[in-house]
């Protein structure tokens, strides 16, 4: 069989046991990257076949003498061109840093060398991750895996096309406001934003909770779960990493979900524009979960989510104008930066602190009712996405079923409610539209309870294997 068919748990077995070399598996993979990738352009910053084969050889005689290194022992994997990969460019889709070759792995990417990944490249993002649409001056506009005259969303959207285009087993991924989920939606595979924590990250101030977190991304629950054991896990350099292993929290997967409450959000009571399409698609999905013996109610949110919003752009903002603010004050480099981004940094650097204490406040605001909710429901579910895949040659959605989008990035205002609560959210797909565009939905669950929504997303891949029969011709 094709080793691009498989799932990466069972291509990790067969290589960990001797069935198939890692030569042989670098072969299939990059043989299906030439065909596949120029159509797309999902996989940039590529390394030359020669070094890669010769990394394979060198992990096939590994193998050989000593035992595979860990449980990615010989996969490919190309990381998303946030993350340093020492001696790859890291240009986070930015003129600024074309240029720019790492001279270290990140925290992330460490651990994931150290269990076996062979790096073939780099994931195509937006211009500094900004909006969920992967087009940037740097590699140009990666196209979705289904219809490649529509988005792959983003900011991970070359991670996304990458997996459901079988050039990758696995990838890796992060997110702020949907940056896993919605390409993840957008492309018919799966998508797990963690709670902030969960996998260490090197930020500047290693005090503060991030609302950005990394996370796995791939074709099944099961992969998902071997790509988040590797991931997670405390680092002693970063205070607030969580004490707890990757392992212990990714499995068992196989446990019964019946009598599991849902609390279905919807579109909030009409707060959020939906296109026609997508809630009749997840509440297929919630008939999924019926059918595994879930308990399926809706639920009103009960928050002013316009106070939410504000909030979160405000904090958003401030952070965005923290790390490219001296950039835009420079006359000779604010003309290097996308136009969301010259907004943003115009926006924060207006900020008070008393305005980003407020919004703190807010934010702990909603973390509590979302506790509260959580006395009653085990998971809350709304869709991944208010809009299908749209045109790659736009930049971002201007409206949604007649409504107005007021911000680059309001038309993703759905999958807010898990990044400002620091709730772990998986995106899983809920099938097609009449035009064949994908869509998935959220699986919110309690905080630092990642495993719960692994369980429950476990059972609903087995039952429907999505990714496995619907794959992008």
């Amino acid at each position: 069989m094709d080793p691009t068919s498989l799932s990466a748990t069972a291509l990790a077995r067969e290589i960990a046991t001797g069935q198939r070399s890692a030569v042989s598996v670098m072969t299939a993979f990059l043989d299906r990257v030439d065909v596949v990738n120029p159509r797309v352009n999902a996989i940039v910053s590529r390394v030359d076949r020669p070094t890669l084969m010769a990394e394979a050889r060198e992990q096939d005689e590994i193998l050989r003498q000593h035992g595979p290194i860990g449980p990615l022992h010989g996969l490919p994997m190309a990381v998303k061109d946030l993350e340093d990969v020492v001696g790859l460019p890291t240009t986070q889709g930015s003129p600024l840093f074309r240029d720019h070759i790492a001279t270290s792995d990140s925290p992330m990417v460490a651990r994931l060398r150290q269990a076996g990944a062979i790096f073939i490249g780099k994931t195509n993002v937006p211009e500094f991750g900004f909006g969920s649409h992967t087009y940037n001056p740097v590699f140009g506009t990666t196209l979705n895996a289904y219809d490649h005259s529509r988005s792959a969303g983003g900011s991970s959207g070359g991670a996304a096309v990458a997996l459901a285009t079988r050039m990758v087993p696995l990838a890796d991924g992060s997110d702020h406001a949907g940056s896993l989920r919605n390409p993840a939606g957008f492309n018919n595979i799966y998508g797990f934003r963690p709670s902030f924590g969960r996998i260490p990250d090197d930020n500047a101030d290693l005090f503060a909770a991030s609302l950005g977190v990394t996370g796995p991304m791939a074709r099944s629950v099961e992969d998902l779960a071997l790509l988040f054991s590797v991931q997670a896990g405390p680092d002693p350099r970063m205070p607030l990493s969580i004490q707890q292993t990757g392992a212990s929290v990714s499995q068992p997967l196989d446990l019964p979900v019946t009598g599991r409450r849902i609390g279905w959000l919807g579109d909030l009571d009409g707060y959020l524009p939906m296109e026609p399409g997508i809630l009749p698609l997840c509440e297929q999905g919630l008939g999924v979960l019926e059918d595994l013996g879930c308990v399926v109610e809706p639920l009103s949110i009960g928050f002013p989510m316009e106070e939410l919003w504000e909030a979160w752009t405000l904090l958003r903002s401030w952070k965005v104008a923290a790390n490219l603010g001296d950039t835009y004050q420079d006359p000779k480099r604010r003309g290097l930066l996308k136009p969301a981004a010259q907004w943003e940094v115009a926006n924060g650097l207006n900020v008070s602190g008393t305005a980003v204490s407020r919004a703190l406040a807010v934010r702990s605001r909603w973390f509590l009712h979302m506790l509260s909710l959580f006395d009653s429901y085990d998971h809350l579910v709304l869709p991944t996405a208010q809009v299908f895949p749209f045109a790659a040659d736009l930049d971002w959605p201007k409206e949604i079923a007649g409504r107005a989008m007021d911000t680059y990035h309001r038309w993703m205002e759905v999958v807010i409610l898990a990044t400002n609560a620091q709730l772990p959210s998986l995106s899983v797909p809920v099938g097609f539209n009449e035009a064949g565009l994908p869509m998935g939905m959220q699986i919110i669950g309690r905080h630092q309870d990642e495993l719960s929504c692994l369980q429950l997303g476990h059972a609903y891949d087995v039952a429907t294997h999505w990714p496995a029969l619907h794959p992008p011709v």
